[in-house]
């Protein structure tokens, strides 16, 4: 018995120190980019939206992230296929969206009484579902812009080497982790170059937490590119949800790593009123919200590449509110006709008694014994 309870506490420690040291370290990467805090602190992107368009030559991308954690400033690295301009966009576009895209409501009947409903319980609410010139050098990194845009402190780099932009990160305060560090390599390999942002909040007596400005980054890019490749970095599951503006439906190319991607709206843009979504739209009038989950981020393959889908058939969420089918003052309808079928039952069979009762006897016919023959 001693050694059982040994055992039994031996287990319980191990398990609680490695819940300690996941807590202990920090998840770097969010959708589009990797989230660097103070050493010792922590910070989460605990919801990212994005919005992102491209003619062809340019392409744009929209994101607003809503961070925890208990770090007072950290700092996000992203990478673009080139050099990129950073500008503070407007908070409407996302509002805008969510208008766009809201989902149709219906309401559905149902007969028989559910829980919540008489007699089954009582009644209950519930839920409905300009660049700045910078040295250049062979190697290392280049910072070829920096501005200041609210919170952000934007620094727009490009990078050769990945120790240099560890070394860029540690002048500012930051330090670059190892696994950081190598998840990078594919992207210097390809040219690709750094938006480096050190947020901060205004009341530097509080940590980084709450929802930040959005931020609109513009680069040139021969693709229809989303960066997703640092979230392979997150050890917790992550998920992505996606706004495309372009000529017609669009999907991403292939899953890379997580589930099938869902659309939870295509459709055309039925000219948008002035403000940011018809300024970031321009010409484009189709647009595609994407809902993807990776439950195992570790597992991510890439970047998104988007591309046309086969059709441009439209698509609108729809969510039902059920109701008890009533009539009336609120009469439920499955009351109603249990009454009826037992008053009729109960009539037909008083009915039919009376019947039998008032009946005359009628005797039976007589019996004729036929003669004998002979």
């Amino acid at each position: 018995m001693t050694r059982t309870r040994a055992r039994a506490l031996l287990t319980a420690l191990l398990l609680m120190a490695i819940q300690a040291t996941w807590i202990a370290i920090p998840a770097y990467a969010c959708g589009c980019g990797a989230m660097i805090p103070r050493t010792g602190h922590q910070v989460t992107v605990s919801e990212e939206t994005s919005a992102v368009t491209w003619n062809g030559r340019t392409e744009q991308i929209v994101m607003r992230l809503s961070l925890s954690g208990d770090s007072r400033d950290a700092a996000w690295v992203m990478p673009v296929p080139n050099r990129a301009t950073a500008e503070l966009a407007d908070p409407a576009l996302f509002t805008a969206l969510a208008k766009e895209t809201e989902p149709t409501h219906r309401t559905r009947h149902y007969f028989w009484p559910r829980d919540g409903d008489w007699p089954l319980g009582d009644d209950a609410d519930t839920d409905g579902a300009t660049a700045l010139p910078g040295a250049t050098a062979p190697s290392g990194v280049n910072v070829v812009g920096r501005e200041h845009l609210g919170p952000f402190d934007v620094a727009r780099l490009t990078a050769t080497d990945p120790e240099a932009l560890a070394n860029w990160l540690k002048d500012n305060g930051f330090k670059l982790p190892g696994r950081l560090e190598q998840a990078l390599r594919p992207y210097v390999a390809q040219s690709w170059e750094y938006v480096a942002i050190r947020l901060s909040p205004a009341d530097r007596d509080k940590p980084l937490a709450g929802q930040l400005d959005p931020l609109h980054l513009t680069f040139a890019s021969d693709r229809f590119v989303y960066p997703m490749r640092l979230s392979q970095l997150a050890r917790n599951a992550q998920h992505l949800n996606l706004y495309v503006l372009a000529d017609h439906r669009m999907e991403p190319r292939s899953p890379i790593g997580g589930t099938e991607p869902k659309v939870t709206f295509a459709g055309k843009l039925d000219s948008p009123p002035p403000g940011p979504l018809a300024e970031l739209a321009g010409d484009t009038r189709y647009l595609t919200a994407l809902s993807q989950d990776f439950w195992q981020p570790q597992g991510i393959s890439g970047d998104h590449v988007l591309r046309r889908a086969a059709h441009d058939t439209p698509y609108r969420r729809v969510v039902y509110t059920d109701e008890l089918l009533t009539v009336g003052p609120g009469i439920p309808v499955w009351l109603v006709t249990v009454l009826g079928i037992l008053v009729a039952g109960t009539g037909g069979a008083l009915l039919r008694a009376r019947v039998r009762k008032g009946r005359p006897i009628i005797p039976p016919p007589p019996v004729t014994v036929p003669p004998p023959i002979g």
